[in-house]
Protein backbone atom coordinates (compact mmCIF):
# COMPACT_ATOMS: atom_id res chain seq x y z
CA UNK A 1 0.00 0.00 0.00
CA UNK A 2 0.93 3.65 -1.03
CA UNK A 3 -0.53 6.09 1.02
CA UNK A 4 -0.09 9.86 -0.56
CA UNK A 5 -0.73 13.42 0.58
CA UNK A 6 -3.60 15.06 -1.82
CA UNK A 7 -4.23 18.45 -0.65
CA UNK A 8 -5.85 20.18 2.70
CA UNK A 9 -6.59 17.36 5.12
CA UNK A 10 -6.81 14.80 2.24
CA UNK A 11 -4.97 11.28 2.05
CA UNK A 12 -4.82 8.97 -0.47
CA UNK A 13 -4.30 5.17 0.16
CA UNK A 14 -3.03 2.89 -3.53
CA UNK A 15 -4.10 -0.74 -2.36
CA UNK A 16 -4.60 -3.27 -5.22
CA UNK A 17 -5.45 -1.19 -7.70
CA UNK A 18 -7.72 0.80 -5.57
CA UNK A 19 -7.47 4.56 -4.95
CA UNK A 20 -9.04 5.05 -1.45
CA UNK A 21 -9.35 8.75 -0.66
CA UNK A 22 -9.77 9.74 2.56
CA UNK A 23 -10.60 13.98 4.04
CA UNK A 24 -12.01 15.16 7.81
CA UNK A 25 -15.06 16.70 8.15
CA UNK A 26 -15.10 20.86 7.69
CA UNK A 27 -15.30 21.36 11.39
CA UNK A 28 -12.23 19.42 11.35
CA UNK A 29 -10.66 21.75 8.76
CA UNK A 30 -11.27 19.28 6.10
CA UNK A 31 -13.56 19.86 2.92
CA UNK A 32 -15.72 17.25 3.93
CA UNK A 33 -15.28 15.25 0.14
CA UNK A 34 -14.58 11.50 1.27
CA UNK A 35 -14.76 9.38 5.00
CA UNK A 36 -12.32 10.19 7.02
CA UNK A 37 -9.74 6.88 7.82
CA UNK A 38 -11.35 5.85 11.09
CA UNK A 39 -14.73 6.08 9.22
CA UNK A 40 -13.60 3.13 6.76
CA UNK A 41 -12.09 1.28 9.50
CA UNK A 42 -15.77 1.04 11.27
CA UNK A 43 -17.64 0.59 8.13
CA UNK A 44 -14.60 -2.12 7.24
CA UNK A 45 -16.55 -4.10 10.76
CA UNK A 46 -19.97 -3.73 9.32
CA UNK A 47 -19.03 -4.74 5.91
CA UNK A 48 -16.81 -7.41 6.77
CA UNK A 49 -19.49 -9.29 9.44
CA UNK A 50 -21.93 -8.38 6.15
CA UNK A 51 -19.91 -11.10 4.21
CA UNK A 52 -20.33 -13.43 6.19
CA UNK A 53 -24.02 -13.33 6.68
CA UNK A 54 -24.97 -13.14 3.03
CA UNK A 55 -22.33 -15.75 2.54
CA UNK A 56 -24.74 -17.67 5.06
CA UNK A 57 -27.84 -16.80 3.50
CA UNK A 58 -26.73 -18.00 -0.35
CA UNK A 59 -24.99 -20.83 1.38
CA UNK A 60 -28.56 -22.33 2.30
CA UNK A 61 -30.85 -20.76 -0.67
CA UNK A 62 -32.48 -18.44 2.02
CA UNK A 63 -33.69 -15.21 0.13
CA UNK A 64 -31.37 -12.02 0.26
CA UNK A 65 -34.31 -9.97 0.50
CA UNK A 66 -35.12 -7.55 3.48
CA UNK A 67 -31.60 -8.82 5.16
CA UNK A 68 -29.00 -6.51 6.45
CA UNK A 69 -27.08 -5.54 9.40
CA UNK A 70 -27.55 -2.44 11.62
CA UNK A 71 -24.20 -1.54 13.46
CA UNK A 72 -24.06 1.16 16.17
CA UNK A 73 -21.14 1.95 18.22
CA UNK A 74 -21.19 2.97 21.98
CA UNK A 75 -17.72 5.09 22.79
CA UNK A 76 -16.19 6.29 25.56
CA UNK A 77 -17.28 9.65 26.86
CA UNK A 78 -13.48 10.66 27.92
CA UNK A 79 -11.33 8.89 25.24
CA UNK A 80 -13.85 8.76 22.54
CA UNK A 81 -12.37 5.31 22.00
CA UNK A 82 -15.36 3.20 20.14
CA UNK A 83 -15.34 0.42 23.25
CA UNK A 84 -18.44 -1.44 22.22
CA UNK A 85 -19.76 -2.62 18.79
CA UNK A 86 -23.24 -3.98 18.13
CA UNK A 87 -24.34 -5.79 14.76
CA UNK A 88 -28.23 -6.26 14.94
CA UNK A 89 -28.81 -8.85 12.00
CA UNK A 90 -31.95 -8.29 10.18
CA UNK A 91 -33.14 -11.37 8.46
CA UNK A 92 -35.63 -12.09 6.22
CA UNK A 93 -39.00 -13.18 6.55
CA UNK A 94 -39.36 -17.02 6.52
CA UNK A 95 -35.69 -16.96 8.02
CA UNK A 96 -35.66 -20.69 9.46
CA UNK A 97 -35.49 -20.39 13.21
CA UNK A 98 -32.89 -22.99 13.51
CA UNK A 99 -30.37 -21.17 11.76
CA UNK A 100 -30.21 -17.97 14.23
CA UNK A 101 -27.04 -18.89 16.34
CA UNK A 102 -25.24 -19.99 13.66
CA UNK A 103 -25.99 -16.85 11.41
CA UNK A 104 -24.94 -14.64 14.63
CA UNK A 105 -21.62 -17.14 14.53
CA UNK A 106 -20.98 -16.43 11.12
CA UNK A 107 -21.06 -12.51 11.39
CA UNK A 108 -18.32 -13.42 14.55
CA UNK A 109 -15.79 -15.13 11.58
CA UNK A 110 -15.04 -11.82 10.24
CA UNK A 111 -11.41 -11.32 9.44
CA UNK A 112 -11.73 -7.39 10.95
CA UNK A 113 -13.27 -8.49 14.25
CA UNK A 114 -10.43 -11.23 14.87
CA UNK A 115 -7.78 -8.35 14.06
CA UNK A 116 -9.33 -6.81 16.77
CA UNK A 117 -9.28 -9.47 18.98
CA UNK A 118 -5.82 -10.18 18.46
CA UNK A 119 -3.74 -6.93 17.16
CA UNK A 120 -1.18 -6.73 15.44
CA UNK A 121 2.67 -5.89 16.23
CA UNK A 122 2.80 -2.49 14.40
CA UNK A 123 6.48 -1.43 13.52
CA UNK A 124 6.81 2.30 12.39
CA UNK A 125 10.18 3.41 10.39
CA UNK A 126 11.41 6.44 8.71
CA UNK A 127 13.84 7.46 5.96
CA UNK A 128 14.82 10.27 3.86
CA UNK A 129 14.84 10.05 0.33
CA UNK A 130 18.60 9.55 -1.55
CA UNK A 131 19.20 12.64 -4.33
Amino acid sequence: MEVVYSGGKKVDANFKGFTIKTDQPVDNGGEGTAPTPFDYFLVSLGACAGGYVFAFLKKRNISLHDAKLIVSFERDETTHMVKKVKINIKLPKNFPKEYTEAIMKSAGLCFVKKHLENPPEFEINASCLQL
